[in-house]
């Protein structure tokens, strides 16, 4: 079975999950972490190279104060928590999104979980954390056009390869599959220049009750679709033909 080398997954439903239970939504964004503890530990065991998990949009701020302030919680929870265990098991960590005007108890405890796995290389963990799709390629934008200002960069050089090295997601292979939980089927501002030829598996349960079992069926998913690139033929066939 062809295993993907990245894996993206927005992890939604921890509220629905929450009220279909009479519970507070915080119980269900507890009970999401503990989903994404096993997912981490599936996607190493199934050769995963790459994992990217949307924990926290750019959006996700207009929320009421109290789920914000759950939220954060929880992620430092998580990082205090969990850092160890996913140093130890070799799983690096990055962080994609817009790091300015986080508070400095946040930022600094990202920041601590990257340098310390920096060396790893089993796993990479990429935590998708205060970020939006168009936010990233605006900022990006901006990147290059300062650069262009400084007579750094000529404008005709500005391939669709050069524009990626300004994203947060530069050195980073695009996903190979993406995985929504809860039964929407939309991508929720989530890489939107990265999954241009994402293979996309759209799945009914809320993301606390996500399993080893799910994350193996989407791989099945994916390895029985063709990938063509925009080409006629699957990838590699082509290639074999071209050559």
């Amino acid at each position: 079975m062809t295993t993907p080398e990245h894996v993206a997954i927005i992890m939604d439903g921890n509220g629905r999950w929450a009220k279909a239970r009479g519970l507070p939504r915080v119980a269900g964004h507890r009970a999401g972490v503990e989903a994404l503890r096993k997912t981490v530990r599936a996607a190493g065991a199934s050769g995963v190279a790459w994992l990217t998990v949307y924990a926290f949009s750019s959006e996700n701020w207009s929320r009421p104060k109290s789920e914000v302030s759950d939220l954060m919680g929880l992620l430092k929870l998580f990082i205090r928590r969990d850092l160890a265990e996913l140093h130890q098991s070799g799983v690096r960590v990055r962080l994609i999104g817009e790091r300015e005007g986080l508070s400095p108890d946040i930022a600094g405890l990202l920041e601590e979980a990257e340098t310390l796995t920096s060396g790893n290389t089993s796993l990479n963990l990429v935590i998708a954390f205060n970020y939006g799709g168009r936010d990233e390629i605006a900022r990006a934008a901006r990147s290059i056009a300062k650069a262009v200002l400084r007579g750094e960069l000529d404008p005709d050089a500005v391939t669709p390869e050069v524009f990626a090295g300004f994203l947060d997601t530069a050195g980073i292979p695009d996903p190979d599959l993406v995985i929504r939980t809860s039964g929407e089927q939309r991508m929720s501002n989530f890489l939107p220049w990265q999954t241009a030829y994402s293979e996309l598996v759209f799945l009914s349960c809320y993301w606390p009750d996500f399993t080893q079992d799910h994350f193996s069926d989407a791989l099945r998913q994916y390895a029985a679709r063709e990938r063509r690139f925009g080409g006629v033929l699957p990838q590699g066939v082509a290639q074999g033909v071209a050559s």
